[in-house]
């Protein structure tokens, strides 16, 4: 888009300059250290005080306070830690390192880390690959970083005693990650809005669950990143699917291909 005519006289001295790629990462590195090391402080001395490991407190109370605290402490961290990322994210100083591997790796390394808030809902998970397993081309960690956003976001909303698939296969040469929940799904006009950050419609005013609602937008700005296409929507039976489609990559008949022991 071609400037107006009236920033077209302004001054090249008085226009804004984005900083330079390394002074963002320098930046965000030094915010990230001056704000997650309070909070590590504030956890641990809370962890220290209700486990009593120096001697009691004294009165009940005082250890229901330190449990208190500690648990903010930790949704202040991620919450810090999730808009952070969103900051890297949109600042464009993420930068992935692609690689030809097994799809199901990342996921299954997500599964792992999401097991014991299932287990802490009763939300059972059940994992299904294709065989023989897909290869995609895609950076690990950012995959690992999708899949549980979605992860989380299925078991949350899950009811006591449902499941969460999780499906990996290939799909018009590409691979699909499909992760499908027994939730209450999405409003129409709530599909597009849970996928930017801090959106301060209903949505946001009405959820049942704490959090400020950042592991979507995460997800939606990592996708973009892989050039990846995720969509959500609602399933016909009950519930939500949130599928991700990877770029495929050749080899996943090499040896070495298969599930991780």
């Amino acid at each position: 888009m071609m400037p107006g005519r009236g920033l077209a006289s302004r001054s090249a001295t008085n226009e804004p300059r984005s900083l330079p790629l390394e002074a963002r990462n320098s930046f965000l590195r030094l915010i990230s250290h001056e704000l997650r090391t309070p909070l590590n402080s504030i956890i641990g001395f809370s962890e220290l005080l209700s486990s009593q490991a120096l001697g009691p407190l004294g009165s009940p109370q005082y250890e229901q306070y330190a449990e208190i605290i500690r648990d903010s402490g930790q949704k202040m961290l991620k919450l810090v830690g999730q808009i952070l990322e969103l900051v890297r994210l949109r600042e464009g100083v993420v930068r992935l390192n692609p690689e030809a591997g097994p799809a199901g790796h990342p996921v299954q390394d997500a599964l792992d880390l999401v097991r014991g808030e299932a287990r802490a809902k009763e939300v059972g998970l059940v994992y299904e690959e294709a065989t023989p397993p897909p290869w995609a081309h895609v950076d690990a960690r950012a995959l690992r970083t999708v899949a549980l956003n979605l992860l989380q976001n299925a078991v949350q909303f899950s009811p006591p005693g449902g499941l969460v698939h999780v499906n990996v296969r290939p799909k018009d040469g590409r691979v699909l990650l499909e992760i499908l929940d027994r939730g209450p799904g999405l409003a129409s006009d709530d599909v597009d809005r849970v996928l930017r950050p801090f959106d301060d419609g209903d949505y946001a005013l009405t959820r049942r669950t704490e959090g400020a609602g950042l592991g979507l937008p995460i997800t939606r700005l990592t996708c973009d990143l892989m050039d990846a296409d995720l969509w959500l929507h609602n399933r016909q039976d009950g519930g939500l699917a949130a599928c991700v489609v990877l770029p495929s990559a050749d080899g996943g008949e090499v040896a070495g291909a298969g599930r991780r022991a």
